[in-house]
């Protein structure tokens, strides 16, 4: 796949808390894979495409909210590679529709709007019955990706850093990109999720969905009041982030990601002179800081 930028590049991050603190900070940018399947989005697809492939099913069916970087990534993976897509979308339709719904839409995607309570429960047989869709054509695949496929892309991340560290660090959501990280360290590194969403219990979650143990990563909350919320003081990081290193970030998911890990550093959490590379997840369509 000409159109992919593999593996992503690593680029070092200095400034004056680096060097404060003595911290050897490296970004990588799996935000240069694609321009619409970027970071971990292609991460996590990338296998589950090959599965449905295999089965010969012509639709990937999958869920997100409104903002949902999943749905615009599944939607421009289908128009690129030539397979139908629908999202589930959580809550009502709004018209105008935002730009990541509205970038699905053009790439050709089917969406779907349930409730809440209809979207928490996800019941599959449901969604083919009120819908009309062919369930012999369509290959199912979880919020986020969440599943043990989209885990075994993200263990490729590692294999692609080729210095050595002792920390990395990822946005998280579903905790399916800190899995597949977590499965491919060596016992000398930790991984360190940012939970960008209020989620206390993600930890826990992780551990019992994956199977991974506690003792291989931690969760670190900077979830700037809740999934897709934002406050000037992180739109103002963003922007001087963006000035110092020109280097884009979203306020949904990589901004509160990065945010926390200088915010970690200023606190000493990272031991002086260690190596800590952050992986760029990408960004939402619809949550790009105008800069």
């Amino acid at each position: 796949m000409n159109e992919f930028l593999l593996p992503s590049p690593l680029q070092q991050i200095e400034n004056e808390l680096t060097r404060k603190f003595n911290i050897h900070l490296f970004i990588k940018r799996d935000d240069l894979i694609h321009p619409q399947i970027s970071g971990n989005k292609w991460r996590k697809l990338k296998y589950n495409i090959e599965q449905a492939r295999k089965e010969n099913k012509n639709t990937m069916l999958t869920f997100g909210g409104a903002y949902s970087n999943h749905i615009t990534a599944v939607a421009a993976a289908g128009k690129l590679l030539g397979f139908i897509t629908v999202g589930i979308i959580r809550g009502e339709e709004h018209a105008p529709l935002n730009k990541s719904l509205q970038f699905a839409k053009d790439c050709g995607m089917k969406l779907l709007y349930v409730d809440r309570e209809t979207y928490r429960n996800k019941n599959y047989e449901l969604q083919f019955t009120n819908y009309d869709l062919n369930k012999d054509d369509i290959y199912l695949l979880p919020e986020g990706g969440a599943n043990e496929l989209g885990v075994k892309g993200c263990k490729e991340i590692v294999d692609e850093i080729y210095i050595d560290f002792d920390f990395i660090c990822s946005a998280c959501g579903t905790g399916t990109t800190l899995a597949g990280i977590v499965q491919n360290l060596k016992p000398h590194q930790t991984a360190v999720g940012i939970a960008i969403l209020k989620h206390e219990t993600l930890a826990n979650e992780i551990v019992s969905k994956f199977g991974i143990q506690h003792s291989s990563f931690n969760i670190q909350h900077y979830p700037f009041g809740g999934y897709a919320k934002t406050t000037p003081e992180l739109i103002k990081f963003i922007k001087d982030f963006y000035d110092e290193q020109q280097i884009m970030l979203d306020y949904v998911y990589t901004g509160k990601m990065m945010y926390g890990i200088y915010d970690l550093i200023s606190k000493n959490y990272f031991p002086e002179n260690s190596t800590v590379v952050v992986v760029h997840t990408g960004g939402v369509v619809n949550a790009n800081v105008n800069l």
